[in-house]
């Protein structure tokens, strides 16, 4: 952290950034902004008393210091995200917006907590209170792909990276995901990867589908 004064007072810069691995990344990174500029002075309050906190634990070292470091910082990256999430929620598209509304969220949540579930797009209209065309009506609009189609990628995501750092089978991946047989599982990760025997952009993942 540097700290420059000016004549309007302190001004501090602070310097950092976050490792993200996995498939999974590309989701997030996806549809974050090159910048997020907080102008409301209670959000400023809020950032401004993590980044203190986090100065004074690196300033003057205690046991646990770079923890409690590591968790301010986190702090300030989920409420960054809120807030951007707050500026563009009425117009945003992806299921990083959809985050911001309570129905569409609760459906995203379905998913990513039980994917080998044998989700039906009635079943979570239901969940989430409304008709089935409504939901897939707005479940498109706010997310940008219907439920089934996220629910497919979010599946593949999660089979890429078992498949390059685990040792199950395929067998069990797709019995774990909601597959019938490997078939039908190579099949639909070859659609929604988009792999193929020349195609390397997934790893061994795609090399093991294949």
């Amino acid at each position: 952290m540097a700290r420059s004064n000016n004549e309007g007072g302190g001004r501090y810069i602070a310097g950092g950034h976050f490792l993200l691995t996995g498939s999974h990344a590309d989701m997030l990174l996806g549809f974050l902004p090159p910048i997020v500029h907080i102008r409301k002075e209670s959000d400023k309050a809020a950032m401004r008393w993590s980044l203190e906190r986090m100065r004074e634990e690196l300033r003057d070292p205690q046991p646990g210091g770079s923890l409690i470091a590591q968790q301010l910082a986190y702090m300030m990256l989920v409420q960054a995200l809120r807030l951007h999430l707050a500026d563009g929620a009425r117009g945003g598209v992806g299921w990083l917006f959809a985050l911001a509304d309570k129905q569409m969220s609760a459906a995203i949540t379905c998913m990513h907590d039980n994917p080998g579930h044998r989700w039906t797009l009635q079943e979570l209209a239901e969940r989430v209170g409304m008709s089935r065309s409504i939901f897939a009506l707005k479940f498109k609009e706010t997310v940008g792909e219907t439920p089934m189609e996220y629910l497919a990628r979010w599946r593949m995501l999660l089979a890429g990276d078992r498949l390059k750092n685990s040792d199950d089978s395929i067998s069990v991946i797709a019995s774990s995901l909601g597959y019938e047989s490997e078939s039908a599982f190579g099949k639909a990760f070859r659609r929604v990867m988009g792999c193929s025997r020349d195609n390397t952009a997934t790893g061994e993942a795609a090399r093991h589908v294949l």
